[in-house]
Parts: C-alpha cells; sequence; structure tokens
C-alpha cells in the first residue's frame, strides 16, 4: 500500500509530492498502531489463561506430593511389619525344623530297625523295597547303612542276621554293576554317573570301574598294528570318564595301565613268542619296544600320562608303563644282540669269501717268518723254482667297500637297539662288547687279513720279472674303509658311551687297532717300494750293456732300451701310487721311490765308462728317469734337486776338458764333495787320453 501511494504521489516522472507523501506515512504510523494495540490485548488474554492454569496445577501438584507422603509413611509403617513378620516366621522355622530333624531320624531309624527286623526274622527277606528291581538305588542305600550296623553287632548272637545283611549287600552290589554295564551299553551316562556315586560307598567300587574298563576296552585293539589305536580310545573313555566318576584321575590311570599291563603285554609277548630266529625277534623287539615308547609319549602330551609321575595322585609314570607292557621281555637282550652282530658279521665275511673261491689262512707274522720268506724267494730266483709259492691271487685285493658297508649297516642297527633296550647299567658294557666284535670282524678278519695276504703277495726284489704290485690298490681302499669306521665309531659308537669312564677305553682300544693296521700298510709300501728299486736295479744291471754308453760310429741320440723299460714299468707303478694313494702316503711314498731310484742310477752309471755319444745317451736316460720319478704334479722338491744333480753330473761327461772347471763351478755342483765330481769325470773314455787326472788336481 505504501509502495503504491508513493507512486500515486510521484507528479511526473522527476517529481514526488511531499505532503501526499507525509499524509502517507502518518495513516500507515496509525495503522500499525491499531494493530499493535490488538496483539497487546490479545497477549494479555493469553497470559491471565496461562496464570489460571498455573494455578490450577500448582494446588493439583501439592494434592498429589500430600498423597505421597502419605503413602511413603504407610509403606514404611507395612516395611516394619513385614520384617517383624519375616523374623517371627524364620523363628518358627527354625524351631520347626529342629523339632523335625529329630522326627526325621527317628523316621529313618524306625525304617532301618524295620528293614533290621526283617533280616533278624528268621527266613528269606520278603520286603519289597529289595525285591523291586525299581527301587534298587533306594535298596542300595538301605543296605549300605544295614551293613555299617551289622559291623558294630556282636558276632555271636546276630551272626545269622548278618550273614543276611552281608548276602543281600553283595546282591545288591552285583545288581548295581550289571545295571551300569547295561547303562554304558546303552550310553545312558547319567544312570551311569548315578550307580557310580553311589557304588563310591560300597567296598565293590573297584569291581564297578573294572567292569566299565573291561567293557570299554572289550573288542578293542585287535588290529595289526594296536599301538596306532591306542591314544584315540584313551581319549574317547576319558571324556566318558570325566562326567560319569567321582575321582577321574584315578579311574583314567586304571585304564591306561590295564591298556598296557594286559592288552599291549599280552600282544607284545605273543610277537616275541619265537626266539628262533634272532634277528627278527630282535627286530621285533625293538619295533615294540618303540612303539610302546611312543604310544606313552602321545599319551604324556595328551596329559594322561606324567612323564614322571606321582604316586599321591596316582599319576602314571612313563618309564613305568614302558616296563610294564615289555613285561622284562629285554632281560638277556645284550647277550643276544652280541651273538647275534658275531654271527651276521661272520657269515657275511664267509659269504664274501666263498664268493671269490678264497679259502682263508692261517697266515703267520713275525722277523722270522720274513727272514724265511725273503731266503725262499731268492733261491727260488736263482733256481728258477717258486719255493716261497709267492702268490698275488691274480690282483685281487680281497676287501671290499659293499661288504663294509653292509656290516657297518649291521652293525649300526646293534648299536640303536643297544642304546634303546640297555639299561644305563647295561648300556656302556654292551656297547664295548659290541665293539670289540666289529673291530675283531671288520678290522681284524676282513682288513687285517687282506693286508697280510697283500704283505705276502709283493714280490722279492731279485724277481727278473717286472713286478705286479697290487698293494697300493689294498692301501686305497683300506683308508676307505678306516674312514668309513671312523664315522661309524662317531655317529654310533660313542653316542652310546657318551658322558661314561669307558668312553676313553674304547677310544683307545680303535686307536690300537688302527695303528697296527697302519703299521702293516707302512711295511707293505716300504717292500713295495723296495720291490720296485730291486727290479730296477736288476733290470739295469742285466740289460744295460757297455755299448749303450760307448757306441761306435754315428747313432741317434736316445735313451737306451734298458732305459725305456725301466721308465715304462716306473709310469706304471706311478700311475698306481698316483690313483690309489693321498695326503702324507703320496708324499711320503713318491719322495722315498724317487730317492731310491736316483740313488741305484747314480750308482748305476759308476759302472760304465762314457764317450760323447754316450753322454748325451746318459742324459737322456737321467731326464727319462726324472720324468718317471718326479715329473708329476706335487712332487717333493728335493727329488727334482737330486735329478737336477745327477743331470748336471752326467754333463760332467760331455762338456770338453777346458770347462770342465767352469762346469764343476756352478751353482748346481758347486755344493756336491769334489769326490763325486772326481768320480764321474773319471768315467769318461778320454780321461787318460787327455790327461784329465791333471785338471782334478787342479780341480782339488
Amino acid at each position: 500500500m505504501v509502495r503504491r501511494s508513493m507512486q500515486e504521489s510521484r507528479l511526473t516522472d522527476d517529481q514526488i509530492d511531499p505532503e501526499m507523501i507525509h499524509d502517507i506515512f502518518t495513516q500507515a504510523i496509525q495503522d500499525l498502531k491499531v494493530l499493535q494495540e490488538r496483539q497487546e490485548r490479545k497477549c494479555m488474554r493469553l497470559e491471565q489463561a496461562v496464570q489460571e492454569e498455573e494455578k490450577q496445577y500448582g494446588a493439583k501438584l501439592s494434592e498429589i506430593m500430600d498423597q505421597h507422603s502419605h503413602c511413603v509413611n504407610v509403606f514404611s509403617t507395612l516395611d516394619e511389619r513385614m520384617s517383624r513378620c519375616g523374623g517371627r516366621a524364620l523363628e518358627v522355622g527354625e524351631k520347626l525344623g529342629a523339632a523335625r530333624a529329630p522326627r526325621a531320624r527317628s523316621a529313618a531309624a524306625r525304617d532301618l530297625l524295620s528293614h533290621l527286623a526283617n533280616f533278624l526274622s528268621p527266613g528269606p527277606v520278603l520286603t519289597d523295597l529289595f525285591n523291586d528291581p525299581n527301587k534298587l538305588n533306594e535298596a542300595a542305600d538301605v543296605i549300605q547303612k544295614l551293613y555299617t550296623i551289622a559291623q558294630e553287632l556282636p558276632p555271636d548272637k546276630f551272626e545269622v542276621a548278618k550273614k543276611k545283611i552281608e548276602a543281600k549287600y553283595d546282591e545288591i552290589e552285583r545288581n548295581l554293576i550289571e545295571e551300569f554295564v547295561k547303562a554304558q551299553n546303552q550310553g545312558n551316562l547319567a544312570k551311569m554317573k548315578t550307580i557310580a556315586n553311589i557304588m563310591t560307598n560300597f567296598k565293590g567300587y573297584s569291581q564297578c570301574v573294572d567292569a566299565f574298563i573291561e567293557t570299554s576296552q572289550m573288542n578293542t585293539l585287535l588290529g595289526k598294528d594296536i599301538f596306532a589305536s591306542v591314544l584315540p580310545l584313551c581319549k574317547k573313555n576319558n571324556t566318558i570318564i570325566t562326567s560319569v566318576f567321582p575321582n577321574p584321575e584315578q579311574v583314567m590311570s586304571k585304564f591306561v595301565l590295564n591298556i598296557f599291563h594286559l592288552k599291549l603285554q599280552k600282544y607284545i609277548q605273543t610277537k616275541l613268542a619265537d626266539k628262533n630266529d634272532i634277528e627278527k625277534y630282535l627286530r621285533n623287539l625293538y619295533d615294540m619296544y618303540t612303539s610302546t615308547q611312543k604310544v606313552c609319549d602321545e599319551l604324556v602330551a595328551a596329559g594322561m600320562v606324567s612323564a614322571d609321575g606321582n604316586i599321591s595322585t596316582g599319576d602314571l609314570r612313563r618309564e613305568a608303563l614302558v616296563n610294564g607292557a615289555m613285561a622284562a621281555a629285554n632281560d638277556g637282550y645284550a647277550a643276544l644282540e652280541i651273538r647275534r652282530l658275531k654271527a651276521v658279521l661272520s657269515n657275511a665275511l664267509n659269504v664274501y669269501y666263498n664268493e671269490k673261491h678264497h679259502v682263508k689262512k692261517q697266515i703267520q707274522g713275525g722277523g722270522f717268518q720274513e727272514l724265511r720268506r725273503d731266503l725262499q724267494a731268492v733261491i727260488g730266483t736263482r733256481a728258477n723254482i717258486n719255493i716261497a709259492q709267492i702268490e698275488n691271487y691274480g690282483g685281487e685285493t680281497f676287501l671290499s667297500e659293499q661288504l663294509v658297508q653292509k656290516m657297518l649297516a649291521d652293525a649300526n642297527m646293534s648299536f640303536l637297539r643297544c642304546k634303546t633296550l640297555c639299561t644305563s647299567n647295561e648300556l656302556s658294557g654292551t656297547a664295548i662288547a659290541l665293539l670289540d666284535v666289529l673291530i675283531q670282524q671288520l678290522l681284524i678278519e676282513h682288513v687285517d687279513y687282506a693286508l697280510d695276504l697283500g704283505l705276502q703277495s709283493i714280490p722279492i726284489a731279485e724277481n727278473k720279472s717286472p713286478p705286479q704290485i697290487y698293494f697300493f690298490e689294498i692301501v686305497n681302499q683300506t683308508n676307505k674303509i678306516v674312514k668309513m669306521f671312523e664315522e661309524h665309531f662317531q655317529e654310533s659308537v660313542l653316542p652310546c658311551l657318551s658322558s661314561t669312564t669307558k668312553q676313553s677305553e674304547c677310544v683307545q682300544k680303535k686307536t690300537l687297532v688302527l695303528e697296527q693296521l697302519e703299521n702293516k700298510v707302512d711295511a707293505g709300501l716300504e717292500r713295495a717300494i723296495a720291490a720296485v728299486v730291486g727290479w730296477v736295479r736288476l733290470h739295469l744291471h742285466t740289460e744295460q750293456k757297455k755299448t749303450d754308453f760307448k757306441p761306435e760310429g754315428d747313432i741317434d741320440t736316445l735313451a737306451s732300451p734298458a732305459c725305456l723299460a725301466v721308465v715304462s714299468y716306473l709310469n706304471s707303478v706311478m700311475d698306481k701310487v698316483y690313483a690309489n694313494l693321498e695326503g702324507e702316503n703320496l708324499q711320503a711314498v713318491s719322495l722315498e721311490l724317487a730317492v731310491r731310484l736316483h740313488r741305484v742310477i747314480y750308482e748305476h752309471l759308476q759302472n760304465f765308462q762314457f764317450n760323447s755319444a754316450g753322454a748325451m745317451i746318459a742324459i737322456c736316460d737321467v731326464k727319462e728317469y726324472r720324468s718317471a720319478a718326479c715329473g708329476r704334479s706335487g712332487s717333493a722338491p728335493h727329488a727334482h734337486a737330486l735329478f737336477d744333480a745327477l743331470h748336471a753330473l752326467c754333463n760332467l761327461l760331455l762338456v770338453k776338458p777346458e770347462n770342465l772347471h767352469q762346469v764343476c763351478e756352478g751353482e748346481t755342483l758347486a755344493e756336491l764333495d769334489q769326490s763325486i765330481l772326481h768320480n764321474f769325470i773319471q768315467l769318461r773314455s778320454d780321461y787318460k787320453s787327455h790327461k784329465l787326472s791333471s785338471f782334478l788336481k787342479g780341480l782339488s
């Protein structure tokens, strides 16, 4: 309206009528005042209405508060009255209870006396309570009390009644056990628990437990491997025992004990009944013992058996269960194991030698026998008769790694069983006895015997034909077998002797035997070297011609035929040495052989005279000898030095006389004794013609 009036007040687009605007505003203000008065009157009416309602609610609230106070007072009064009534009711109840207990006891005593009177009267007891199967639990309670009373009665006057009570007691006890078994077969755990609680007051409670165990284990543990069924059976029945019996720990212990002392013991005795086959018996004994231990470990892990046991709580001890199941089956085990190992190893050796078509010989050792053998061999060689009967068996070593592996496997099983089955008092003694058998059969009867045969098969040094040396192969196999034995000793023997005083004794015994073998190996290597060097000496002595080093005319500068034959043989020998020996043995043998060959060749060359062509041949021979004796990798520097010196000495046979002094003062020959140089220079064919003796005087 104001906006419209403002528009009407415009005279033109740019002019406004102020009076009209003033009238418009004045009229608008009056209208607003009228509207304000109207709203104020309305607010006053609303305030009056609210005040009236507030007065009404205040009055009503005051009335309610008065009523609430009255109710609180009434409730307090009622509470006091109820407390007084409750106290009086409790007092009355106590008085009634005190008065009722004697009456109840009197009633119970009256009933017991009534039942006792029935037993005192002649003839059978015909009371319904004792003849109704449905009242068996109630009858059990009564007869148990009567049985207790009967024990206090004088025997003379109440003998008949006591016998009747005892008979009925036994009858009800049997009936309870029968009902318990029926409930067990039906799986009625609640009834089983009720009867078990009743039976705890009877002297035949253990019979109830036995009946439960017998029924639970009936037609169980019947398979081929009953050990695998023990833990599931125990777990299944442990749940039932915990739910039924008031003393589940003792019942479970008896349940487990029955399995080990009856079921497993009978099964083990059946398995071990046949002792004719010792191998099978010992294998079964070990299997039974370890299987029993495994079952015990499973029960220990399941918490049904204690590792140490506790007599006060009835916990079973693991070791006692194992011994109970075995029932002394491992008594006498040690003697059987020793006898078995000796028989098995001896039989393995016999089979091996039979396959080789070899009959073992009684070999006598000692210095006299060695001297006798050498004399017979020398005489036989000179007379071309085989008196000494030296036999090399076609290169057969009579050693077998496969045989040794089998023997050690058998021994390992024996030591394993020994550690498992022997008691702590028997263990060390049995282990030592088994070790004695193993040493005797493996190291003495097999390895030591093969070394003796190998020693006898080594040809003597005076043989004209190249000696065939097979002893190096024997040494190689002996080393391998000894290593296998050492590993077995560490892995199988020592664990049986740990923390005992016998351990050092066994180590010393093993060391003595191995030293004996080592001495024979050393003797054989010495004899083999002597045979090789002896043949080289003999062959060079018989086959080397004087014309080899003093040829006539022009010839090719090559090694002599005798040298080539020796070198060919030496190469074959050194091949065997390097193929079969290792470590210190290889170094010692190769060095000793090179030193002795050097000595033989040195002495051999001093038996000849040399012209220039012959000196060249001698130098070629020495090169061949050096190549054969120490031309392989790893050869000793000392051997190289010896042959280098010999090569330098041979140069003295070739150089011009005027250069001898210079050569003798060379690095290689300067350290040698002057007599050695003089002796070699005297081997020159021109020694006298060139008057080299005067030179030697100047050299000295």
